[in-house]
């Protein structure tokens, strides 16, 4: 998300009125999935996430905070950044995230500590009163900032709204 966030800053935002990082309109949109935790370590169950993605970008990089809550209690808060990748040649997006928050395991899995990232990418279809579909893929982690850093991913359906 990083590499190509900032390939697109130099090229687009950078030597601009308001700089590589300067900040801009976007759309407020809230966003809602649900889907499933993958079985890869975790136990496999429900999961439901929110997202609000503020109003303003800073380069090319939106901004959201998050939440998400799974049947067993598995929670997690978080704020960070969203990159759009988009064509006008086609019609679907794709939409990478990268968040810092906390996590709490509830009665379910535990992530090694509460400091979790939870990163990932969605691939959107857009109708054209801006209204978004997306499936959804994302792994939650520590980065190993703790001893042990077991992981976990989901895969959802999403859809979300623009505020206007």
């Amino acid at each position: 998300m990083f590499i190509l966030g900032l390939s697109d800053m130099q090229s687009n935002h950078c030597g601009t009125e308001l700089g590589c990082l300067g900040r801009s309109e976007g759309t407020a949109r809230i966003y809602a999935s649900a889907g499933e935790v993958v079985k890869r370590r975790a136990r496999p169950g429900p999961e439901t996430y929110f997202r609000y993605d503020l109003a303003h970008k800073n380069g090319p990089f939106g901004n959201a905070v998050g939440f998400s809550i799974s049947e067993r209690q598995e929670a997690w808060v978080g704020y960070g950044q969203t990159y759009l990748i988009q064509s006008e040649a086609i019609p679907v997006k794709a939409e990478l995230h990268a968040m810092t928050g906390l996590y709490d395991k509830g009665l379910g899995h535990g992530l090694g500590g509460r400091i979790a990232f939870r990163s990932g990418i969605d691939l959107i279809y857009e109708t054209n009163g801006g209204v978004r579909y997306a499936l959804s893929y994302d792994h939650r982690s520590h980065i190993a900032i703790y001893k042990e850093n077991p992981g976990m991913e989901t895969i959802q359906f999403a859809v979300s709204f623009p505020l206007k």
